[in-house]
């Protein structure tokens, strides 16, 4: 046994009565109510045990109990020496007992305060103080044999009541650790909601504004030149249908956040509709993906097209999404063209969002020129 071991106190949670159910608080008020009825019996039975003597020994009781809860207390609190101080109380109070003839109340204090240093002192105070107990109650016993029984059943009595009582306290530091970490996970969550239903809300915002704004320039740009009516108006007439399209793509994105999503493929499909030259192909074996990932390939798609008008006005657009066995991946490449007047407008959220979003995710986004115009590749785990 380690020296560790001699001089540490049992927890706090062993030696407290936190977390202890109610049928287990009934029981041990039960047992102390009936030893102590029985300490009065006996202690009074006798018919020579009248006047002072039985207001003392009523007196003493009370002392005793008031004692006892005082060890209770210190314990609790780790105080050592305040405890030996209350428990050597209590043994000169069982010495006193048993001079003035109460035997049983003084047998059963000797006895007590031995179990109960085994129970709630640290072991190199608890072995001294339960010998001084357990040998005044082996000197007035008497009997060999029976007493040195007695005494090994109240040595093991109360080692047992340590082991229960620290199996309890590390039962409620787990569960304590256990609900803390659950806390700790149920914030990590909200957490983890609230970053993603930022970016949601910042990509759509992102996505919608800035294709508003490429037609807007263009509107400031012709209204400069002198352009005619027409050519305001249908710029002007754009803008509008992009604001729409961004109040469709904002209920979309509140849908998905409550995981009420169209299928990935009709999205993509209705996406390039509204793009002149776009086509969109499938491979792979279709199904259904996490919300996140799913959420990724609609706002890089969007981001993408949105580009290829703003820098390649004209040019053909092949979206493709391939599911593979690991990864789902999107590629959206241009076939090249002339930097439109409105390359330099919008400063949107660009695909560097897009590439954090993936990153969360364990994934990559790789955009760059290519032999014959843009690429824009996004790969996301599934």
């Amino acid at each position: 046994m380690t020296k560790n071991a001699w001089t540490q106190w049992p927890s706090r949670e062993a030696l407290g009565r936190r977390e202890t159910s109610r049928t287990r608080r009934l029981l041990a008020w039960g047992i102390r109510s009936l030893l102590f009825g029985a300490l009065l019996w006996s202690a009074f039975q006798d018919s020579r045990i009248h006047g002072w003597v039985a207001v003392a020994g009523i007196g003493g009781i009370l002392v005793a109990g008031a004692l006892a809860w005082g060890f209770f207390q210190t314990t609790l609190e780790h105080r050592l020496w305040p405890s030996l101080a209350v428990i050597a109380l209590l043994l000169g109070l069982a010495a006193g007992s048993q001079a003035a003839g109460f035997d049983v109340p003084a047998v059963a204090l000797w006895c007590g305060c031995a179990i109960a240093a085994l129970e709630r002192l640290p072991l190199g105070a608890a072995l001294p103080v339960a010998s001084v107990g357990l040998a005044a109650f082996a000197a007035v016993n008497g009997d060999g044999v029976n007493t040195a029984v007695t005494i090994g059943g109240m040595i093991l009595a109360g080692y047992a009541l340590r082991l229960d009582a620290e199996a309890r306290g590390n039962a409620q530091r787990l569960l304590a650790q256990e609900r803390a970490a659950r806390a700790a996970e149920a914030e990590s969550a909200a957490l983890a909601e609230r970053a993603r239903i930022a970016r949601e809300i910042h990509d759509v915002l992102a996505h919608s504004l800035s294709a508003q704004l490429v037609h807007l320039e263009a509107a400031r740009l012709l209204i400069e030149r002198g352009a005619d009516r027409e050519q305001i108006l249908e710029r002007v007439v754009a803008a509008r249908g992009m604001a729409r399209d961004g109040l469709d793509e904002t209920r979309q994105a509140l849908s998905a956040l409550r995981g009420d999503m169209t299928p990935l493929e009709d999205f993509l499909t209705d996406l390039v509709r509204a793009a002149d030259g776009a086509e969109v192909t499938v491979g792979g074996e279709r199904r259904a993906l996490p919300a996140e990932a799913s959420q990724a390939v609609r706002r890089v798609a969007q981001e993408a097209l949105t580009n290829a008008r703003k820098h390649a006005p004209g040019a053909k657009v092949r979206v493709r999404l391939e599911y593979g066995p690991h990864e789902v991946t999107l590629d959206v490449r241009d076939s090249g063209g002339s930097p439109g007047e409105l390359a330099e407008a919008g400063g949107g959220y660009g695909l560097l969002g897009m590439r954090e979003r993936a990153e969360l995710l364990g994934g990559s986004l790789d955009a760059g020129p290519d032999e014959e115009g843009f690429v824009v590749t996004l790969k996301v785990p599934v």
